[in-house]
């Protein structure tokens, strides 16, 4: 059995299926292919910065999250590395760049919940809750995939949203390096005694950062990197015993801590890719581009993906299409890559003149308004 479609988006995250409904709302047939994707409570958070949110919100996909969501009106570093050259802590605030908030931070099962009960109501989509194994092109231009069912999904674009280790990447013949940290993610949400005033803070730690996000409520997430031994080590402690080794760890600026999800342990990489789009066909999300988890770019860099795509699609649907997405991608991916590659490993570097430059740099953005401003923007995606 064979079916047709404009597009073919592979890949059921978050990602994949914003892409499927953004481009279903624009007027394409779509289908999007992939194992229902139902992540479990293992204490994965997602902050979703302000342009993120409003492309939701325009999509008719945010919904009932925000109800489940908490803002993000500070962002505070803090210099816990014990170096010689500590800087002091810096503050971002949201109000300086005129927003309510640096944009929403929520459980990813509430993100995916709420994404997968719209696209249940989408016209123009058609899902596939099943697996692709594989990949054709055909003499008049159109792709073929083969579902696990046997089911032939014909289509004239192919967008792989599938993961770091994408089918899609690999059949559109782009290239692709990844590498790792010596790093391991602890992930888990607490609640406390205290009010965290919607605020996130980031200890900047020898073995890279230690991050409490808010949740709503007197709830935070936690993405504390450090040597994977020690990670295993902590992830075995009893619930009561890591809450106390959190707290200590936070200073306690959030009062008693108590572990309400299990422990998720995630090994550190990153990925990039030589491009973004080839031919028919385009790669978004971890599909494109793999980064720890500082500064929120992860998600919301497979949501400037879907932006970018949206706009470099007409509505003719010239051929030039993914070739302009390609180019939009390839600037602003590039520059944040090298830009959180180059932070995480000088927190990881125990060397005099990289301690210097990086206090320097943070006392610098402490006390210059304008360059504070800067890296705001950046950091938000501004």
């Amino acid at each position: 059995m064979s079916e047709r479609v404009d597009c073919l988006v592979v890949g059921t995250g978050p990602v994949g299926m914003v892409a499927a409904c953004a481009l279903a709302q624009k007027g394409l047939t779509v289908g999007l292919a992939g194992p229902e994707a139902v992540p479990e409570r293992d204490g994965r958070t997602v902050a979703i910065l302000d342009s993120g949110v409003k492309l939701l919100e325009n999509l008719g996909l945010w919904g009932d999250a925000r109800d489940v969501s908490a803002p993000l009106i500070e962002m505070r570093i803090i210099d816990d590395t014990g170096s010689l050259f500590r800087a002091p802590p810096v503050t971002f605030r949201a109000s300086e760049l005129g927003l309510d908030a640096f944009g929403q931070n929520i459980e990813l099962t509430d993100l995916v919940a709420q994404l997968a009960r719209v696209l249940k109501s989408q016209t123009h989509l058609k899902q596939w809750p099943e697996a692709v194994i594989g990949f054709n092109r055909l003499s008049d231009g159109v792709i073929e995939a083969e579902l696990t069912s046997g089911t032939i999904i014909e289509c004239g674009m192919l967008i792989g949203a599938d993961g770091r280790n994408s089918k899609v990447r690999e059949f559109a013949g782009i290239q692709s390096k990844d590498w790792h940290y010596p790093q391991t993610a602890l992930t888990a949400i607490f609640s406390h005694d205290r009010d965290h005033d919607d605020r996130s803070t980031e200890f900047h730690t020898r073995s890279g950062p230690f991050t409490l996000v808010p949740l709503k409520g007197k709830r935070s997430s936690l993405v504390w990197m450090m040597a994977p031994k020690e990670a295993e080590r902590l992830a075995k402690r009893s619930h009561e015993d890591f809450a106390r080794v959190v707290e200590k760890q936070a200073h306690s600026i959030l009062g008693k801590m108590k572990l309400e999800t299990k422990i998720g342990l995630v090994p550190m990489s990153g990925l990039s890719t030589d491009h973004y789009a080839k031919d028919q066909i385009a790669v978004i999300g971890e599909a494109a581009h793999v980064f720890p988890p500082i500064g929120a770019q992860g998600l919301n860099l497979g949501l400037r993906d879907i932006d970018s795509l949206l706009k470099s699609i007409n509505k003719d649907r010239d051929k030039n299409a993914l070739q302009r997405f390609d180019s939009d991608r390839r600037r602003d991916v590039k520059t944040r890559t090298m830009a959180v590659d180059l932070l995480n490993r000088s927190l990881l570097a125990d060397y005099v003149p990289i301690d210097f430059a990086r206090g320097a740099g943070l006392m610098a953005i402490a006390s210059l308004k304008p360059l504070r401003q800067f890296v705001m923007r950046r950091g938000a995606g501004f």
